[in-house]
């Protein structure tokens, strides 16, 4: 994925939030700002697996294995 396209992703994201915060404001039904906060939530895990697989597949293009070890441990270690 481009770094364009995770850029708009994270945007999308940044708006769902302030969703999230005006419908909290607003008192709104606690079942509805759940249900938005799972969303966000899951649309987070989706960026960061696109961001985690794009270096990734760039250390394996590159062929530099000492690079592609590291960024598989730190893989490992976030996930």
């Amino acid at each position: 994925m481009s770094e364009d396209k995770i850029l708009v992703r994270l945007k999308r994201v940044k708006g769902q939030v302030e969703g999230i915060i005006k419908m909290y404001e607003e008192c709104r039904e606690c079942a509805d700002v759940v249900v938005q906060v799972v969303a966000v939530r899951a649309a987070l895990g989706a960026v960061g697996k696109e961001m985690l697989t794009d270096k990734a597949m760039s250390c394996v293009k590159s062929k530099d294995h000492l690079q592609m070890e590291k960024t598989l441990k730190q893989l490992f270690d976030i996930t």
